[in-house]
């Protein structure tokens, strides 16, 4: 059936991206039928919840629709593109329901049936992280938390905050570098 997601089975992610990118709804249904899935898994195990999944699949591939243009190929498969970005928004999701409670990685870390000492170390790496962050000029921590926890590109970032894109790569450069000290 010409137009339906079945029709673009032997395409590749990227013309279907590049489709998408011009409105074609056949196209994102093909993308989505070839990575849900997978997206859906990930963040069953990331979230627990049905619903929260339903939504956060759903607002991924939102994203996707509007801004598939943005895909470049040359930086990796749209199938990563997709699970980094559905796993930042369930990280994002799971800040948003637990306010006051513990941050999610920690429940993560604590839920894991790991041995004991695996977990300390793993509660002790994520304090680690969060003590250099907390050091972090506001402008580098809020930016840093675009790229690694949001899955920002570096422009996306430089839109977003008017900033110009050296001063974001600076910016976040720098960050990276005090982690890396901290973790030396």
């Amino acid at each position: 059936m010409p137009g339906s997601a079945q029709a673009f089975e032997q395409e590749s992610d990227s013309s279907l991206a590049a489709r998408v990118a011009r409105q074609d709804e056949a196209a994102l249904a093909a993308l989505y039928d070839r990575h849900s899935t997978a997206l859906y898994s990930l963040l069953r195990r990331i979230l627990r919840d049905e619903s929260a999944c339903e939504e956060v699949l759903q607002d991924v591939f939102l994203h996707l629709w509007r801004n598939a243009a943005r895909f470049d190929q040359e930086r990796g498969e749209l199938r990563g593109w997709l699970l980094v970005m559905a796993r930042n928004r369930a990280i994002s999701h799971l800040r948003k329901r637990t306010l006051g409670e513990p941050d999610d990685v920690e429940l993560y870390a604590v839920s894991t049936d790991a041995r004991q000492d695996t977990v300390v170390v793993q509660n002790d790496l994520v304090a680690r992280v969060r003590g250099v962050m907390s050091q972090l000029p506001g402008e580098q921590c809020s930016l840093f938390e675009m790229a690694y926890f949001e899955g920002m590109t570096h422009s996306e970032i430089a839109e977003r905050t008017g900033q110009p894109l050296g001063t974001v790569k600076t910016r976040l450069r720098t960050a990276l570098t005090s982690l890396r000290r901290a973790f030396e």
